[in-house]
């Protein structure tokens, strides 16, 4: 299959290894295989659920992005490495044809994992051999390409954690860290919040996706966040109080969904022999639940029938937003390698912490355009903003992100049932 692309698949020239944005498109291809070095070809091929893909789809469809949109556009005589592959990992650009509907992409038995790997180094190659001659616009690609793959770098492992969490052994994508005692997180402290005229939105610095702009002016009420995240100890005690069987607490849509899926924990959260919530599934197996680490896995109707039962709320985007503009978002415990992912129990300190890199903190906020959003021209522009109709925005990053991808501005979404990712929750409440 694809013959005539051997010579793409050669070592990258070392004497274009002084260009940043080389050296950064490498390191990112490179980690993205290292997640998925482990897995064998049905590990890879498995779908566990319409809004999950295949490892191996991810592999192919990041490769696509650049395939399609840097070198197929703007490379001249390029030659698809195989032409019917568009098919099968176009993702939602419309512009870009018919594709392969999301929940059938399993059924994708072939091209092997093998396959999509050489298909990899094959891209990787052209784009190395490509690089010196590419113009600003193609640059601007590959930089954005690259924030793509590590978003799906995440996703990779959010839908690897679904899948192996189907199989009644419990098995293991990477080796279990050694455990450590968590000491129990002091009560939960409040933080006043800024009010009145808060800016919001992407400064203009550095790469940002173009949902997270333009920077614009909002006005806050008084309220305060709480310093950290809420634990499984917390919620083990929403549960135990009736949490998921108290209508009161709960959005109608949110309690149907409750109904209809028989929800009662926070998904891979397991019971003990004696029915209690001791133990949760993780990317490292089956272990005991550490109570002094935020809970994850929880939908955004959970969270906002748990910020009720707590009596507080969710806080606004802009209330977020705001109070982490100052904060470091590389200081959290993000993915810089392959290996088990976990949040860390809160650590000991004043002021707000924890705000980037454990869990994707729900928000109270509709994910809208901001004032003055217009997305870029040509397919690209399908990237965010077609999505922004019935999903809530999400903020901080996971410890499933990758190192660096975060930032206050930086706007997750997702529909409100959903909660395969490391989704999580943060109190807020009115001053």
């Amino acid at each position: 299959m694809a013959g005539g692309h051997e010579a793409r698949a050669a070592s990258a020239d070392c004497g274009q290894a002084a260009d940043p944005l080389g050296l950064r498109l490498q390191a990112v291809r490179a980690r993205t295989m290292a997640l998925a070095a482990g897995l064998s070809d049905a590990d890879a091929s498995a779908q566990s659920m319409p809004d999950a893909s295949p490892a191996k789809w991810h592999l192919a469809h990041t490769s696509w992005f650049f395939e399609t949109f840097v070198l197929r556009d703007h490379v001249p005589g390029y030659t698809p490495y195989d032409p019917r592959w568009a098919f099968l990992f176009n993702s939602y650009y419309e512009a870009e044809g018919a594709r392969m509907a999301r929940p059938r992409r399993g059924l994708l038995t072939r091209p092997s994992l093998d396959e999509v790997r050489a298909y990899r180094a094959a891209v990787d190659a052209a784009l190395d051999a490509a690089l010196p001659a590419l113009d600003e616009a193609a640059r601007a690609l590959i930089a954005l390409g690259c924030e793509h793959e590590e978003q799906h770098q995440e996703l990779l492992l959010t839908d690897l954690l679904h899948l192996f969490a189907q199989n009644p052994l419990a098995p293991a994508a990477f080796a279990a860290e050694p455990r450590r005692p968590s000491a129990a997180p002091a009560p939960l402290a409040w933080v006043e919040g800024r009010s009145g005229a808060v800016e919001i939105g992407h400064d203009g610095a550095g790469f940002a996706f173009d949902c997270e702009g333009p920077r614009h002016v909002q006005w806050l009420v008084p309220h305060a966040l709480a310093d950290r995240p809420i634990t499984n100890g917390e919620w083990r005690a929403f549960v135990e109080d009736g949490g998921y069987r108290t209508a009161s607490l709960w959005l109608a849509d949110g309690w149907a969904w409750v109904q209809a899926e028989g929800i009662v924990a926070p998904a891979y959260w397991r019971q003990d022999e004696a029915g209690g919530w001791t133990r949760r599934f993780g990317l490292d197996g089956l272990d005991l639940m550490d109570l002094a680490a935020p809970v994850r896995h929880i939908s955004y109707y959970e969270a906002d029938a748990f910020a009720r039962w707590a009596g507080a709320r969710l806080p606004t985007e802009a209330e977020w937003e705001s109070a982490a503009a100052g904060l470091d978002p590389t200081r959290g415990t993000l993915l810089d390698q392959a290996g088990p992912v976990r949040p860390r129990p809160a650590a000991a300190g004043a002021g707000l912490r924890q705000m980037f890199g454990d869990v994707w903190e729900w928000t109270g906020s509709a994910y809208l355009p901001h004032p003055g959003f217009r997305p870029a021209e040509g397919a690209v522009g399908e990237y965010n903003g077609k999505f922004m109709s019935g999903q809530f925005v999400l903020k901080g990053g996971s410890c499933a992100t990758p190192r660096g991808h975060v930032r206050a501005s930086y706007r997750n979404f997702f529909y409100p049932h959903q909660r395969w990712q490391f989704t999580g929750v943060r109190l807020a409440k009115d001053l």
